[in-house]
């Protein structure tokens, strides 16, 4: 049987590393069967994200996908699991409840520790040496590099935050993954159009990745982008939205350009 691979990993040539890491879709078998109905059909998917910033690679950005589920493990949370939101309800390392409050397992089926561990270090550990090995490739490369973080959401889910998330949601562990200048830069972008609402840190700062590889210091940039996926797709289907997603992406090259701008000091 062939294997499948844990992730894809486009390498560019340019300062700019393109993390997508709940695009994945795939459950083992042996995970799949432990699942709840709603659960299977994982819902709690980034979807289309991956083709969402497929434009990225033409700008020469490394492009990092992976290809499990968030139900196998959520590659944007610590090994852990420290709660990236104290207080807050969220889902954990390996989810046992969905975005919506409902169970992601059969009762009596959820992992314990020691599968925990087990995914840990099959799809976890993996994704994140790829991301550790790109970023200093990049780097080294070029002296600086920015980690973009593309992720999408639903935009009601009253079990995670209140009212209505923005259409786009600007993250950088509030100031501390990324240099004052390269946000206010990304925030120009935003603020020169009127199409979509956005905000910076606000209920979404960052996750794990983004506070974790964000080193301003030591020459790395990491931001989050959480994008309300009413503006790309229809949300109770899943279904790509051709025309959504024509009207947002220049948005997105717009602001990937002004990352890589940064980048490159220009």
């Amino acid at each position: 049987m062939t294997q499948i691979p844990i992730f894809q990993l486009h390498r560019g040539d340019a300062p700019l590393l393109v993390s997508l890491p709940h695009d994945g879709t795939r459950v083992p078998d042996d995970i799949a069967a432990r699942l709840t109905p709603s659960a299977a059909r994982v819902p709690d998917t980034d979807w289309h994200i991956a083709r969402l910033y497929d434009f990225a690679r033409t700008l020469g950005a490394s492009v990092l996908v992976p290809a499990y589920s968030r139900y196998v493990i959520d590659l944007n949370r610590a090994e852990d699991d420290v709660s990236l939101y104290p207080g807050q309800n969220t889902t954990g390392l390996c989810p046992v409840v969905q975005f919506d409050g409902a169970p992601v397992y059969r009762d009596g089926a959820e992992p314990d520790a020691a599968e925990v561990r087990a995914r840990v270090e099959r799809y976890w550990r993996p994704y994140h040496t790829a991301l550790q090995d790109e970023l200093a490739r990049l780097k080294a490369a070029h002296g600086r590099v920015v980690l973009w973080e593309g992720h999408s959401i639903k935009g009601d889910l009253p079990f995670l935050f209140e009212g209505r998330l923005p259409d786009l949601n600007l993250g950088t562990a509030g100031g501390a993954s990324c240099t004052p200048s390269l946000q206010a830069r990304l925030e120009s972008v935003l603020a020169a159009q009127d199409r979509y609402g956005w905000v910076a840190n606000g209920r979404f700062k960052g996750g794990h990745i983004t506070r974790h590889f964000g080193a301003p210091a030591q020459g790395i940039e990491a931001v989050q982008l959480e994008t309300s996926q009413r503006c790309y797709m229809d949300e109770t289907s899943f279904a790509w939205d051709a025309a959504r997603a024509a009207a947002l992406t220049p948005l997105l090259q717009a602001l990937l350009g002004a990352a890589l701008d940064h980048a490159r000091g220009s």
